[in-house]
């Protein structure tokens, strides 16, 4: 069975492996008050151009997302996202666990806009019953979305904006950060994320660490006590530097080119993803989101499905109609070459 379910099926980049083992018996300190984090830590703010950000490692994704939110929320308020964000239909209720609601709005191809939340606060706060009901206190976003798609410079920009005017904080998923920056559609840079974000972070997991997401904190209002909130909801790592190495080892020898693992690896897999892509476009198969990244999402009719199946790991993503299945096909830091290609071969003798 070749697997294309996910990106982190596989374990972690050479270069993570590599350096775990030459400093595996070094002795540090613990909960991430180590050298390798702090230089982690410098390394991104240098890549962010945002030399006074605060930036702290988590194990996972789900552990960042509730963390953050709880953190910057007063408990009389929710959190703004997709109706298909991820914090939303993905992570069991994780922060409403936290007190805090999530406030979904509706979304085209996996995004909301800066008019759409303007709307919600506004009517928020004219509602004659407004203390009667969850206060909107940030917007989450996510990039690439839950379906791959991006969200533009300008659209970032325009969502900063407003929530600058209103008053609410934004924060950006970066889970598949990696994907979104190498792919060629993209016109957003880290520099961008520390300019216009609250808070965001780079994603490990899925981009080549064995686990760990990096969250940069540029609003100075989220970064006091904010280890306090880690702790109290377990993520402050004992071995906390395991987390500042495999970042330093993703991002050796980046210099703003995208010339470091956690770049190139990224980009083949996008590079691989849209190769799949065109195989199956070719093929007259309907493409349900205009991805650019390295999640693919396709109606296949349901013997094209079956027989690809029997080969390969996908996600199955329900019925759109009674002779068709979605699937979710997504390459990752790791996809061999001759996966990718076998594959596209099945594909075209379809």
């Amino acid at each position: 069975m070749i697997r294309f379910e996910c990106d982190y099926g596989e374990g972690a980049a050479r270069p993570v492996l590599d350096l775990l083992q030459k400093t595996n018996l070094e002795q540090t300190p613990g909960y991430g008050e180590d050298a390798y984090c702090a230089a982690a830590a410098k390394k991104i703010r240098t890549l962010c151009d945002a030399p006074d950000a605060a930036v702290h490692f988590f194990v996972g994704a789900t552990q960042a997302n509730l963390t953050v939110i709880d953190a910057a929320l007063k408990p009389w308020q929710g959190v703004l996202c997709a109706e298909s964000g991820h914090i939303h239909v993905h992570e069991t209720g994780a922060v409403e666990a936290t007190g805090h609601k999530c406030l979904p709005l509706p979304a085209a191809a996996g995004k909301i806009t800066a008019a759409q939340v303007r709307a919600a606060v506004e009517a928020h706060r004219a509602s004659p019953t407004h203390e009667h009901e969850v206060q909107p206190g940030m917007v989450y976003i996510s990039n690439p979305t839950e379906v791959g798609t991006l969200y533009s410079r300008e659209e970032l920009t325009e969502l900063s904006a407003v929530c600058y005017d209103l008053g609410l904080y934004l924060f950006v998923d970066g889970a598949r950060m990696a994907y979104g920056l190498t792919s060629p559609r993209n016109d957003l840079s880290l520099q961008d994320y520390a300019a216009l974000c609250d808070v965001f972070y780079l994603g490990g997991t899925k981009c080549g660490a064995l686990f760990g997401e990096a969250v940069v904190i540029t609003n100075d209002a989220l970064k006091t006590d904010f280890r306090y909130a880690i702790k109290q909801h377990g993520g402050m790592l004992a071995k906390g530097r395991l987390l500042g190495l495999q970042f330093l080892a993703l991002l050796e020898g980046e210099d703003g080119t995208g010339c470091s693992p956690y770049f190139t690896l990224a980009a083949e897999a996008d590079r691989q993803a849209l190769q799949i892509r065109a195989a199956f476009e070719a093929k007259g198969v309907r493409v349900l989101h205009d991805s650019p990244t390295n999640q693919q999402f396709f109606a296949l009719p349901d013997a094209w499905y079956e027989a690809l199946a029997a080969r390969y790991a996908m996600s199955a993503m329900g019925k759109p109609d009674g002779s068709h299945t979605a699937v979710r096909i997504c390459t990752s830091w790791a996809t061999r070459p001759e996966a990718a290609e076998q594959l596209i071969a099945d594909v075209q003798a379809l």
